[in-house]
């Protein structure tokens, strides 16, 4: 029996089901829940013909030889970690995808011209170290040794993760894949946005990915007492930061590009103390990455002035950098033709506003992304993420005919 997409769905709940919290879904790298989702998917990539291992960056792989062992592989995957209180759709449905297109290409017998591998990245959301795509960036060979030392909440540092989660890390340069070893990479995703379910249509094609940078802020000026320091006294960081997250909003909206300060703290914290310090990130991302730096350039400057009206000191430290890219044609040719063989005849193309991991795998590799509808207004990163099996079933059918559409064309 072939894995269909009630299965792949019924296998997004299981997996929903291993979440370090009791609400809401979290998963993050290296975790007792990244290790029990990595068996889950191994023992489903294994049903279907998959020769398992976890590699050493602990992303969960699986490979089925093409007509002959050893040939190079098209990758097929997406991540398996979580932001918190997340959705159960984000990154795992196209897992779960990939796993039934090999299914499907194993069960009717075919033999393709190369090795189709699925990848499932241990970590893209960047949630407990800070710095997005690990698990790609491995496989990708651009692994950079400065991270180790970077320390989650409870100051563990990611050296000591690897170790504590049975990998060794300096063997961490063994999950690249050696030049030539693969052929691609395609990832299939929910849009994580509204306008597949404005358009009323299943699925997209994506043109590019927008370039993101990521950055941690502070504001340092006097704490004091509420009542007794007055206006014309005050260095109070929270104003200081409140300026410059409004600036954030406007400068992004004014350039056409996505800025978000997702998380503000505030210290000491007294409800009668004027803040002395306040710590908030900068989440800046832009079709291209001249427009996205013009974007942070700007935000610099209102900091810069803020300060110096306030008397406060302005800190940035930036903890990811990913520039923006764009599709390979070929293969969003395939996908094209993948989504024209579920009868939709002008597959829609979409620009992606969010990062994925093609993003770190297209400094190794050519790559193309399949878009699924989102429904509920495309939210995502909530709890409310959802798709309909429809189209899921249109989605299977769409990514294996993109797989077949490479294979028509390889080696040209």
């Amino acid at each position: 029996m072939t894995v269909d997409a009630q299965a792949i769905l019924d296998r997004c709940d299981t997996l929903a089901g291993e979440s370090s919290t009791a609400e809401g879904i979290e998963r993050v790298y290296l975790s007792p829940e990244h290790s029990a989702v990595n068996r889950l998917a191994a023992g489903w990539m294994s049903e279907v013909g998959l020769e398992t291992w976890t590699d050493a960056a602990g992303n969960q792989r699986g490979r089925l030889e093409g007509s002959t062992p050893g040939l190079p592989a098209l990758l097929l995957g997406s991540h398996l970690d979580t932001v918190p209180n997340a959705g159960r759709f984000d990154g795992i449905l196209g897992v779960m995808l990939a796993i039934a297109v090999v299914d499907r290409v194993r069960a009717s017998g075919r033999t393709l011209p190369f090795a189709l591998e699925v990848l499932a990245f241990g970590d893209e959301e960047g949630t407990r170290f800070g710095t997005a795509l690990l698990g790609s960036r491995a496989v990708a060979g651009t692994w950079d040794d400065a991270w180790w030392t970077l320390a989650d909440a409870s100051e563990t540092t990611l050296r000591e993760a690897f170790v504590a989660f049975g990998l060794d890390p300096e063997r961490v340069g063994e999950a690249a894949h050696p030049a030539g070893a693969a052929i691609g990479y395609l990832e299939a995703h929910i849009e994580q946005g509204p306008y597949l379910e404005e358009a009323d249509r299943a699925l997209a094609v994506v043109s590019s990915i927008a370039g993101a940078r990521r950055f941690a802020m502070a504001l340092t000026g006097e704490a004091g007492h509420a009542g007794g320091v007055p206006f014309h006294r005050r260095h109070d960081a929270l104003a200081g930061a409140s300026e410059v997250v409004l600036a954030v909003e406007r400068l992004a909206r004014d350039a056409g590009c996505i800025a978000t300060v997702g998380r503000l703290q505030a210290f000491p914290g007294g409800v009668n103390v004027i803040p002395g310090r306040v710590e908030f990130s900068l989440d800046l991302r832009g079709e291209t990455d001249a427009a996205r730096d013009a974007v942070f350039s700007g935000i610099l400057a209102v900091a810069a002035d803020t300060c110096e009206r306030r008397g406060l000191a302005f800190a940035v430290e930036e903890t990811h950098n990913a520039p923006a890219v764009v599709a390979d044609a070929a293969l969003q040719r395939a996908v094209r033709a993948g989504i024209r063989a579920t009868w939709d005849a002008e597959p829609m193309t979409l620009f992606s506003k969010a990062g994925h991991d093609a993003m770190a795998l297209a400094e190794s590799v050519p790559w193309a992304m399949l878009f699924v509808r989102n429904g509920r207004g495309g939210i995502s990163h909530h709890p409310d993420e959802t798709v309909t099996v429809e189209d899921v079933a249109t989605a299977l059918d769409a990514f294996e005919a993109a797989v077949l559409a490479v294979a028509e064309t390889y080696p040209a």
